[in-house]
């Protein structure tokens, strides 16, 4: 669910919210490279900035921390953590417009190499290797070494017959 640009402005500072709301679509899309990419550092730097101090808050809570440098551990961090995650949103924001700045450029790359490919391929020499030994007349049987023996059908039906007579004669 997104947050009103209003709820953005009433969280962040003058300065941080000129670099939120730099991260919204219709003018993240306008910002170049280069622009996109210190804009995704410095939304870093901030949610980190900001998720430390409220690690350290909890740590000074609990009693672990000393609490030089720190504000009393009973100042409410609700505030600063909704600040963080609206850096966070932008950040997520930035970092899909540079995973398609980085597509584009990976996409130019394939396609310049398979264009180079291509060329080196068209422009090398057809190469027809000789067939070496080639046959005129086709393939000649081998013969065989085994014997080939002819049976009559006759005697086939004359051994299957004695067989029967065999076995009836076992039986009765």
């Amino acid at each position: 669910m997104g947050v009103e640009l209003t709820a953005e402005r009433r969280l962040l500072s003058e300065k941080e919210f000129e670099q939120v709301r730099r991260s919204h679509y219709p003018e993240l899309e306008s910002l170049p490279p280069d622009e996109t990419l210190t804009l995704a550092r410095w939304l870093r730097g901030e949610r980190d900035r900001a998720r430390d101090i409220i690690a350290s808050r909890r740590r000074g809570r609990r009693g672990k921390a000393s609490g030089t440098g720190q504000q009393s551990a009973a100042a409410s961090e609700r505030g600063l953590s909704a600040k963080k995650q609206v850096y966070a949103r932008a950040l997520k924001r930035v970092n899909g417009r540079l995973e398609r700045f980085r597509a584009e450029r990976r996409r130019a790359i394939v396609q310049a190499n398979l264009k180079d490919a291509l060329k080196r391929k068209q422009e090398a020499e057809p190469q027809h290797p000789s067939p070496g030994r080639t046959p005129r007349k086709g393939m000649r049987p081998i013969p065989s070494g085994r014997r080939t023996v002819d049976t009559d059908p006759r005697e086939i039906g004359r051994v299957s017959q004695f067989v029967k007579d065999a076995q009836a004669r076992r039986d009765s």
